[in-house]
């Protein structure tokens, strides 16, 4: 970790070299690594003392940290993860809660909490996220970063501590769209499909209607911005059934998956779990295989449904969250009522598997706030040439 880290965003290990390419695409660049991620040299703890006491000395590092120090990118250190990756708030109760660079009054956002501190604080000038509910797409919302929840499967998880594997999906940030973008050459193929130069940019009205009048006022000048460089917004409804159908089948797959990874270890050796954490896994605990055999056939019915409704050239432009990040002291109540309005926005990118990106294109009191593209499967680096596009 670095010596000097005033945003608490590392997690205090003793330095190993971890050794990359002397050149590359990345060469003047230096990241940070959630530490879910294996770094040979170090352990992996995963916002866990019990996970950090049995994982050991890693002896091989992710494929995905791997490509980036083969592109001569220098690695910073190992990021603080809220606990297990289960949490949206970045306020890790055994590790702390790092500071948001951009709101220093204000939460990250988790899970990816101290990648996005370090980066908006300007410790690093990107660092890997997951992102499986909203963790990358929240912090990024939070700390005026762009951020990517990819197509899920695309960029790899090998050698990464899972929460919910069918739902979890590797991002990053960065504080500039141009450095977001030189990550994307090293982490993504070209698209097998990418988006034509004539697409149709669409504007989810229930997605919008979700917002209180300050923060759809907050966003205007960013969407007006977006529509003037692509293209008129096109009304649409993406929810299937109801956004409580959406939010409830997405937390039964989440929370089915979640208890298969982590259930056994919380059974066997009862970690002292920290608040919300706790009780979203005694919840989980709890999902019946008649819920989540459900959520999954709800699951193929949406994703078929959004499927046709973007087309190959079709893209949401959405808010990426609710509202700018709450207090840091706000109430742990407050909290989770407010991640539980993000999940109803934050489902779609999951529910679907498809590519979500946060734009930090605006900002209410003082605080930073995203606006996302998404766009069908597979188009990921079709969204962050728009958004370069869009940056100007």
């Amino acid at each position: 970790m670095p010596l000097h880290d005033p945003a608490h965003a590392f997690v205090p290990y003793p330095d190993v070299p971890v050794r990359g390419a002397p050149t590359g695409p990345l060469a003047d660049l230096s990241f940070g690594v959630k530490d879910l991620f294996d770094v040979a040299g170090y352990p992996t703890g995963g916002g866990s003392p019990t996970v950090l006491a049995m994982s050991g000395i890693k002896t091989r590092t992710a494929p995905t940290v791997q490509k980036l120090l083969n592109a001569g990118a220098r690695f910073a250190g190992k990021t603080v993860t809220d606990e297990l990756a289960f949490s949206m708030n970045g306020n890790n109760a055994h590790f702390g809660a790092p500071i948001n660079g951009a709101a220093k009054d204000r939460i990250t956002g988790g899970s990816s909490s101290g990648s996005a501190s370090a980066v908006s604080s300007g410790l690093c000038d990107f660092a890997l996220g997951t992102d499986t509910g909203g963790s990358v797409r929240a912090p990024a919302n939070h700390c005026g970063l762009y951020g990517l929840r990819p197509t899920h499967g695309r960029v790899s998880l090998e050698s990464a501590l899972d929460l919910a594997p069918s739902l979890d999906t590797c991002g990053w940030f960065a504080r500039d769209i141009g450095t977001f973008a030189r990550v994307a050459d090293v982490l993504l193929e070209a698209d097998a499909n990418p988006l034509p130069a004539r697409l149709r940019l669409l504007w989810p009205t229930d997605l919008w209607a979700m917002l209180e009048a300050p923060v759809k006022d907050a966003l205007d000048g960013a969407a007006q911005r977006v529509q003037s460089l692509l293209g008129k917004a096109s009304p649409v409804e993406v929810a299937l059934e109801s956004w409580d159908a959406m939010y409830w089948n997405f937390r039964y797959v989440q929370g089915r998956e979640s208890w298969l990874t982590d259930g056994p270890l919380i059974e066997r050796y009862a970690p002292p779990l920290g608040p919300g954490v706790a009780e979203r896994f005694a919840w989980s605990r709890d999902v019946t295989d008649a819920q989540v055999n459900a959520a999954r056939a709800f699951r193929i019915a949406f994703r078929t449904q959004l499927a046709e409704l973007l087309g190959t050239d079709g893209v949401l432009l959405m808010p990426t969250m609710p509202d700018i990040a709450p207090q840091r002291d706000a109430a742990d109540s407050s909290l989770e009522d407010y991640r539980n309005r993000a999940i109803r926005m934050l489902c779609v990118a999951g529910l679907s598997g498809f590519p979500q990106l946060s734009m930090p294109l605006a900002q209410r009191e003082g605080a930073p706030l995203g606006i996302s593209l998404l766009g069908p499967a597979g188009s990921d680096r079709s969204l962050i040439a728009l958004a370069e596009r869009i940056a100007g």
